[in-house]
């Protein structure tokens, strides 16, 4: 047996089975979350609530996915690729926040005569396919070859010209019109598309022998995404809610460089970025993320980064204990992801998926301060069962949990 919610919070018995047919997948998952308006609160005013650390009527919940992922849901509901069927694919799996971008223009990106392509930052890519789905990897580096600072500079760089933002006030109240949603930008990683121009191993090793070259790099990325990002704030008029920020900074025992080295190359550039985002027009939240085993890192995202809320909490890590990091900083940072992408979701049964789906409800909903999603982009080896299972797992904390 399982339990149901009218979008109230009133539960009720109902037999396990997922519906296969789309009209009745529909209905089974409007029954549980997916009738925002039935709710007490708004999307909008749930995280809110739950970012200052005040319990909502419930936990929060969000969605990032694959394309084969949305594929898959798309079919199963019954709906088209439009906005207009990815929002209801949204809607129905109770989604409480929504992505805005502005519209790219510029003539960077394009398809190359041997199948690979330049994306709009300029790295060189090719879709690769295995039995799952497609992803896009780097085909070269095109500043692999730079040996000064002038190479870099030199360079046919991105310019924030390349993202009409004159349109994105009206994305924001269409996406919202309703119901509020809470709405995120996406800026690019400083680190990551750094070396994605350079190389892996060539950028790390600029790093440990001859930083000027890197440094120039990094240094190009951060203001183009500081101007890039002021100007979404501004457009936005004061209805975006948070900026989202990366580098992948650890793997899955440790990280990816030293803490001294992280601080002397890496931090600073996301200081800079916060802070112009800290001083635009506009008050917005700053969420970060990283992959892999970051324990040692998060006080300083805190405290020297500055950031509110931290993603993704990859559980599988070397020293990612929930529990651990909620106690420890859950007082000062609200959390976003922590559900398993390496096994649990893809491997385990509906019954593992639902008790880490409520587990993670529990530690890191205390009073607030958690977003509950994946720990990742769902991946396309993750059952529909255990979609369907994940975002309809109870969500409201009880009495005993919203008083610890």
């Amino acid at each position: 047996m399982r339990q149901t919610t009218d979008g109230s919070g009133t539960h009720r018995e109902t037999t396990p089975e997922i519906p296969r047919e789309p009209a009745a997948l529909r209905a089974y998952l409007a029954s549980f979350y997916g009738r925002p308006e039935a709710a007490s609160l708004s999307p909008w005013q749930r995280v809110e609530m739950a970012l200052a650390h005040r319990p909502p009527d419930r936990v929060p919940f969000d969605f990032w996915a694959v394309p084969e992922v949305w594929q898959k849901l798309r079919a199963a509901l019954g709906v088209d690729g439009t906005p207009a069927g990815d929002e209801t694919v949204l809607r129905l799996l109770g989604i409480d926040c929504r992505m805005v971008s502005p519209r790219y223009v510029g003539r960077k990106a394009r398809l190359l005569p041997n199948g690979t392509y330049i994306d709009a930052w300029g790295t060189h890519r090719r879709s690769v396919s295995n039995e799952f789905s497609t992803y896009d990897e780097y085909a070269s580096h095109p500043l692999s070859e730079a040996e000064t600072v002038a190479g870099v500079l030199r360079w046919d760089w991105a310019s924030p010209d390349d993202w009409d933002v004159s349109g994105l006030g009206e994305q924001c109240a269409r996406l919202s019109a309703g119901r509020r949603y809470h709405l995120r930008y996406e800026v690019g990683g400083i680190f990551e598309w750094s070396w994605a121009l350079r190389g892996f191993e060539r950028f790390l090793l600029d790093l440990a022998e001859n930083p000027s070259v890197a440094c120039a790099i990094v240094d190009r990325f951060t203001d183009i995404y500081i101007e890039n990002t002021v100007r979404v704030i501004e457009a936005a008029g004061g209805q975006l809610d948070m900026v989202y920020t990366y580098d992948d900074v650890g793997i899955q025992r440790g990280l990816l460089m030293s803490p001294r080295m992280w601080r002397k190359y890496v931090l600073p550039r996301h200081q800079r970025l916060n802070a112009a985002i800290r001083a635009a027009r506009y008050p917005v939240k700053i969420m970060y993320h990283s992959c892999g085993a970051v324990y040692p890192l998060i006080g300083a995202f805190v405290d020297e980064m500055g950031i509110n809320v931290l993603n993704p909490l990859q559980p599988r890590a070397a020293g990612m204990d929930m529990a651990r990091i909620k106690a420890e900083f859950g007082d000062r940072l609200s959390f976003h992801g922590g559900v398993d992408i390496q096994r649990t979701l893809p491997h385990g049964t509906l019954d593992e998926v639902r008790a880490e789906v409520r587990e993670r409800c529990e530690v890191l909903g205390q009073g607030g301060g958690y977003i509950c999603t994946s720990a990742h982009y769902l991946q396309a080896d993750t059952p529909l069962e255990n979609i369907i299972a994940m975002y309809t797992t109870p969500r409201e904390l009880s009495a005993d949990v919203t008083r610890m």
